[in-house]
């Protein structure tokens, strides 16, 4: 079941450090105002908290980071650029939150699964 934990915490971290990279890079590529750059830069220190929450307590972090995923995609549905095909704004939508979401639900599977068979972690 190791394997399976070390998984969700590298898909998240991979995830949450992959988008606060992007939106830091994004903003000093655009030129993007301070004020702009720091609600992106926050945005990807709560994914970033998110998934470090799951790492910690998997339980609760697992719910976290699934409701971190659906309101990322959720978000992105409604406020993402318009311009783009419908393939990239789509798959786009998948990358927000699939990972956060698939990750959340395997440490509370996880948490959850020990926790009904007696197990400590």
């Amino acid at each position: 079941m190791k394997g399976v934990t070390y998984f969700a915490r590298a898909l998240a971290l991979l995830w949450a450090g992959w988008w606060t990279v992007f939106f830091i890079a994004e903003s000093l590529a655009t030129q993007t105002p301070l004020d702009r750059m720091g609600i992106w830069v926050a945005i990807g220190l709560v994914f970033l908290a998110a998934a470090l929450a799951a790492w910690r307590w998997e339980r609760p972090g697992g719910l976290v980071l699934l409701g971190v995923g659906v309101l990322a995609a959720l978000a992105y549905g409604m406020w993402g650029p318009r311009e783009l095909p419908v393939a990239v704004r789509l798959l786009t939508l998948l990358v927000f939150g699939a990972p956060p979401a698939i990750a959340g639900a395997i440490f509370f599977s996880h948490r959850h699964g020990n926790a009904s068979r007696g197990g400590n972690q």
